[in-house]
């Protein structure tokens, strides 16, 4: 069975983009598997050399079935690229595995991903695939299913893409029409309509919150690894989205998900246990501003 193909978005952060490429090709599948890359152009002046180091780094990359790189000629920006870029890939292929240039994969990730491609490929109930989980506390299963869709190395199909809207208006004012904006948010415990609002005003240029509204109100589900396959090495303040926080690092699994005997339904488990994490990350996130404050000012009296 021919492997999905993986698209990666890169900009300019080399480091991020060689380790990210690295574990990728520890995959068992990684030789069978075809990787299409999107290789934005520079916003700016300053990183041109950036992005030209990038390039050159992509044009030596090895190992996979087959590499294509795609050049941007002008910048795109992040929600732009992976939008047309998926857009594009699915308008001629019938799945794709989506990565950007900061996430590091488990060896079993690819497996992962291709085994659930073709598990679900037919099951409407179905909208994408994802590799990542937050390190909550309470115990999670195997893998499970809750609604909507999700960012942090993920999967779909045509049918599944299809969904996506990206008029945020249209999907926040159906949030509130159908009243379904609390369980969006997580009963409150994150404020994704917060997030999508902001995008509407141009305070963010968030892809996935559109992507994870698409499918929410769709009624799908997407499939989540009991222990994460996936750790995002981009909050570490070197990209334009992300801040510096260690609070979603996750332990990448050692060993392979079971699929099998997974029930098609969303998780009341898996939702309890990301309500909880989303909760205590306020309260980690406000302790660190605190403390962050507090060094600031007994610094400026010294």
């Amino acid at each position: 069975m021919i492997q999905s193909p993986v698209v990666l978005f890169t900009y300019s952060r080399l480091d991020h983009t060689r380790r990210t490429v690295e574990a990728l090709l520890q995959n068992d599948l990684a030789s069978q598997s075809d990787l299409i890359v999107y290789s934005d152009a520079a916003r700016s002046i300053d990183k041109q050399n950036t992005v030209e180091e990038i390039r050159a780094y992509l044009a030596a990359i090895s190992g996979f079935r087959s590499v294509t790189i795609k050049h941007r000629m002008e910048n795109y920006g992040l929600a732009k690229s992976i939008i047309q870029g998926v857009t594009e890939v699915l308008q001629q292929l019938d799945r794709v595995i989506v990565l950007e240039d900061d996430l590091v994969t488990s060896k079993y990730f690819l497996t992962y991903m291709n085994d659930a491609l073709e598990r679900y490929a037919d099951d409407e109930r179905v909208a994408s695939i994802h590799g990542y989980v937050y390190p909550v506390t309470q115990p999670l299963p195997e893998a499970f299913f809750i609604p909507g869709a999700d960012c942090w190395g993920w999967a779909t199909w045509k049918r599944g893409w299809k969904l996506f809207n990206p008029d945020g208006q249209y999907l926040l004012d159906e949030l509130r029409r159908r009243k379904m904006i609390r369980a969006f948010d997580f009963n409150g415990a994150y404020g994704y309509s917060k997030m999508l609002e902001g995008q509407i005003n141009g305070k963010n240029d968030s892809w996935a919150v559109r992507w994870y509204a698409s499918a929410f109100l769709a009624g799908k589900l997407t499939l989540y690894p009991g222990r994460s396959l996936v750790h995002n090495i981009g909050n570490d303040n070197s990209g334009r989205h992300c801040g510096e926080s260690d609070i979603y690092d996750s332990l990448l699994s050692k060993t392979p998900i079971n699929l099998d005997q997974i029930k098609v339904s969303s998780s009341d488990e898996a939702l309890q246990a990301f309500e909880a994490f989303f909760k205590q990350s306020k309260i980690s996130l406000s302790q660190r501003l605190i403390r962050r404050l507090s060094n600031l000012l007994a610094h400026s009296w010294k």
